[in-house]
């Protein structure tokens, strides 16, 4: 799992004076997910005034709006193609088998994932 991860330049090896535990989880496919504990960490996380719409916001623009065409996209691991900036690595540390590795793309369970993907998707669709 991380060697997958490191290979795909998600995660790299660092040392960081923060460390966050981790949670592997079981897919339903068999695989396994990796899961950090950032409830610290999102506790001293200043809050950002974006906010992701609710599906009945979301359903209504849908029907308000007589179109053509509508599309559906995949976003899984849509976080992981999001890089994150060099200098707030450090906080999201995590230790794997004795060595330490950060995230290099937006790591699941940051409080702030959603809504930083929501805002890249909503501006790449021109809203």
């Amino acid at each position: 799992m991380i060697r997958e991860l490191e290979s795909q330049g998600v995660v790299s090896k660092t040392h960081s004076p923060f460390n966050s535990p981790i949670w592997p989880v079981r897919k339903s496919d068999g695989g396994w997910r990796l899961t950090v504990d950032y409830r610290a960490l999102n506790e001293v996380t200043p809050p950002l005034r974006a906010a992701v719409p609710d599906m009945l916001e979301l359903q209504y623009e849908l029907e308000s709006k007589a179109a053509k065409w509508y599309a559906a996209i995949d976003i899984a691991n849509a976080f992981f193609s999001i890089p994150l900036a060099a200098e707030c690595r450090p906080q999201f540390a995590f230790t794997w088998r004795g060595v330490q590795y950060t995230w290099n793309r937006l790591p699941q369970g940051w409080k702030h994932s959603p809504t930083i993907c929501h805002g890249l998707i909503q501006a790449a669709h021109g809203g």
